[in-house]
C-alpha cells in the first residue's frame, strides 16, 4: 500500500472533505479524488461515504486511519532524526587510531569536537594502521588515524580516501647514564651508536629503524622488540638498549630515566586520516575530520 496515498487519505479524514484536503495540500480536488480512488481500489472497499457537506469514514476507513496516523508519526520521527544528524545535534563516529595518537591527538580532538557539537558521540578503538584500515574496509569504523614511516608507501585500499594531515618527528631515546646523553637535547648522529644494542617497535617501526640505521652506514643489533612505548622506555632506562620513538609517543609518556635527542637528517613519519569514500557525506564524520585537522594544526 502506497504510504504517500495513506497520507493523502489521512488529510481527507482530518479535513472532513476532499475540498478541505485539497486546500491543505495545495492540490486540485480531482487530484485528491484520484488518490482516494486508487487507495479504495487497493483496499477493495469504500473508505469514505460521500456526503453533501463532506465525507464520512467507513469502518474500513477508521481502521486505515489508525495505520495512516502511525505512518505519519514514524515519518515525522524519521525527519526529526535526520534533521538532528544533519545539524549535528546527534551522530556517532567510530574512530580507529594507533596507540600514541589515541593517547595524545585523539583525546584533544574529541574534546574539541564535543565543545563544538555536544550531541556527536565518538567511539574510539585502538588499532595499528593496517588493522585500522581493515576496520574501515569491513564497515566497522568510519574514520582512522594512521601513519607511515619515511620510505614506506602508505597503504592505500580500494574505496578508501587518505589525507595527509601532518608529521611526527622521530627522536633518539638514550639512558640518562649514556655518555652521549649530555648535554641534554643535543643532536646525536646515528652512526655514533652503531655498536649499541637496539630496541625495535612494531613491524613498520622496526623497518623504519633498520632503514635509518642503514642510511647512517650500519645494521642495528636489535635485541628487543615491543609495540609498547612504555616498555621500550623502561628497557632503555635500565641501560638495556637504545631506540627511536616518535614525538607523539614521548608526548604521551616520557620515562624519568631516559634522555631524548634529535637526530640530524632523520625524517619524520607522516600522519594520515582515512575514511570510506562516501563517509565525507556524513556530517558527524566531516566534523570529526575538522576537529582532528585543527588539533594537529594547533601549536604544540
Amino acid at each position: 500500500m502506497d504510504p504517500h496515498r495513506l497520507l493523502v487519505f489521512r488529510e481527507i479524514a482530518r479535513a472532513g472533505s476532499i475540498a478541505g484536503a485539497a486546500r491543505a495540500l495545495g492540490w486540485t480536488q480531482p487530484a485528491v479524488s484520484q488518490h482516494l480512488r486508487h487507495l479504495e481500489r487497493r483496499a477493495g472497499m469504500a473508505l469514505v461515504l460521500r456526503r453533501p457537506r463532506g465525507v464520512q469514514l467507513t469502518e474500513a476507513g477508521e481502521v486505515l486511519l489508525r495505520h495512516a496516523d502511525a505512518v505519519a508519526t514514524r515519518l515525522h520521527a524519521a525527519a526529526d532524526a535526520l534533521d538532528a544528524l544533519a545539524h549535528l545535534r546527534e551522530g556517532t563516529v567510530r574512530l580507529a587510531a594507533f596507540p600514541s595518537a589515541s593517547a595524545t591527538v585523539v583525546p584533544a580532538a574529541m574534546s574539541l569536537l564535543g565543545g563544538r557539537h555536544p550531541g556527536v558521540d565518538v567511539r574510539l578503538r585502538e588499532a595499528e594502521p593496517p588493522e585500522a584500515l581493515d576496520l574501515l574496509s569491513a564497515g566497522e569504523a568510519d574514520l582512522a588515524v594512521t601513519f607511515s614511516h619515511a620510505g614506506q608507501e602508505p597503504d592505500d585500499r580500494p574505496g578508501l580516501v587518505r589525507e595527509a594531515v601532518g608529521e611526527d618527528p622521530v627522536l633518539l631515546v638514550l639512558p640518562r647514564s649514556h655518555p652521549q646523553a649530555v648535554p641534554a637535547g643535543r643532536p646525536v648522529e646515528l652512526r655514533s651508536l652503531a655498536a649499541e644494542k637496539w630496541i625495535a617497535g612494531c613491524e613498520r617501526c622496526a623497518a623504519g629503524l633498520r632503514r635509518a640505521c642503514e642510511e647512517a652506514g650500519f645494521v642495528p643489533d636489535v635485541r628487543h622488540g615491543t609495540d609498547d612505548y612504555v616498555v621500550t622506555q623502561a628497557l632503555i632506562a635500565r641501560g638495556l638498549g637504545v631506540g627511536l620513538l616518535p614525538r607523539l609517543a614521548l608526548d604521551a609518556f616520557t620515562a624519568p630515566g631516559v634522555a631524548v635527542h634529535p637526530v640530524p637528517g632523520l625524517r619524520p613519519r607522516r600522519l594520515h586520516l582515512a575514511h570510506p569514500r562516501e563517509a565525507d557525506q556524513i556530517p558527524a564524520v566531516r566534523a570529526a575530520v575538522r576537529a582532528l585537522r585543527d588539533t594537529l594544526a594547533a601549536p604544540a
